[in-house]
């Protein structure tokens, strides 16, 4: 097996190692997001292309795929389609596109924020509706280009249908380590602690984190005067820093592992206003024996949840109350919790999902035997 990949960080290096060991050859180059290679996408505006495509074009992948696809391989899968653009001229025996989500749409809901906001500015709104329209279109042409297309919910198979018409996408969720993320007991949990994890330069994230902290967490801390808010997650904006050491805010930027941080908490949230698909930060907390507290937009997609686990809160007064709700009841709290992590285990295990995909590769005509 060949595969091509990017690195963002240093720390990346270390799962590059880790693939090689694993694949016959792993092309990983290095990709940031700087301001330059924000401004290196713009030549989308002259190509007419979508700007996400230029920004994920690197010449050392796509001579690495064209290589590979000199012999047509068995299997062509990708994931993300940004990544489409490399494959969309390779003969396989079977290709499939792994969308996760449609990412046209996080983009509309971009568009649509822009009307007021941190997010606003007619220039931006333009820009992200205009890369809206040109990424569904390029989406369009890989459903249709690719032998099958994935996504990892019911609610996002309905959209995908809703707007490639003609193709029916299967559905493959996403899964859980749930080893990893599982808790070590609760000798350093705080019974007035929330959590929130993710990659801290993410709009949404950033977004949603900082709503409820601007209009949730001062009633909080008005009603359980020690209560603290972790806020864990890689590359912190300025404006998510500034948070910081005021009011029990901790951001602690990127860190080795999480699960000691959900180990001190005693509830989750997760305030997105934009989201798509399935979010890992709702399973992991879950898999971590904490109950959550999440927007509607967080909540989809997540199938049979027990509903004593997840509080489905949109707005900011059915954010607090659900927040204190396990606030002030830490017994109920850890119940729940409990009741969440042996859900995810029933359901959302990642080996359930490779069996899924064995059966949609046979389908295909893959052979699965090992090499």
């Amino acid at each position: 097996m060949s595969l091509g990949c990017f690195q963002e960080e240093e720390r990346d290096a270390a799962a590059v190692a880790f693939l090689k060991e694993r694949c016959a050859e792993v092309v990983a180059p290095r990709i940031n997001r700087s301001r330059m290679r924000q401004l290196t996408s713009l030549r989308g505006l002259l190509s007419g292309e979508p700007l996400t495509v230029p920004f994920f074009r690197h010449p050392s992948l796509a001579a690495a795929v064209t290589r590979w696809c000199a012999t047509p391989p068995e299997l062509v899968f990708v994931y993300s389609s940004s990544m489409a653009q490399y494959a969309l001229r390779c003969s396989a025996t079977a290709r499939v596109m792994h969308f996760a989500e449609l990412d046209s749409d996080k983009w509309r809901q971009y568009a649509q924020a822009g009307a007021s906001g941190r997010i606003g500015g007619l220039f931006r709104r333009w820009i992200y509706g205009r890369e809206a329209k040109r990424l569904l279109a390029f989406e369009d042409q890989v459903a249709r280009t690719f032998d099958r297309s994935l996504v990892v919910s019911q609610v996002e198979k309905e959209l995908f249908t809703q707007q490639i018409h003609g193709v029916v996408p299967d559905v493959l969720p996403n899964g859980v380590d749930v080893d990893h993320f599982s808790s070590g007991g609760d000798d350093r949990r705080h019974p007035q602690t929330a959590i929130f994890t993710g990659v801290m330069d993410y709009e949404p994230n950033v977004d949603g984190v900082c709503w409820f902290v601007a209009k949730c967490w001062p009633a909080l801390r008005q009603r359980h005067p020690d209560a603290k808010l972790l806020i864990v997650g890689s590359n912190p904006t300025p404006q998510v820093t500034r948070l910081s050491g005021k009011d029990g805010v901790l951001v602690t930027g990127r860190v080795d592992t999480t699960p000691p941080y959900f180990d001190q908490a005693s509830v989750a949230i997760a305030p997105l206003r934009m989201a798509r698909g399935v979010q890992n930060k709702v399973l992991e907390a879950m898999s971590m024996s904490l109950p959550v507290v999440a927007s509607p937009q967080a909540s989809q997609g997540l199938g049979d949840v027990p509903t004593s686990s997840l509080c489905v809160a949109q707005g900011a007064a059915a954010t607090i109350e659900g927040v204190n709700a396990w606030f002030a009841d830490p017994a109920r709290a850890r119940r729940d919790g409990e009741a969440a992590g042996a859900w995810v285990r029933r359901s959302w295990r990642w080996e359930r999902m490779y069996e899924r995909l064995d059966e949609i590769l046979t389908q295909l005509g893959v052979s699965l035997t090992q090499r």
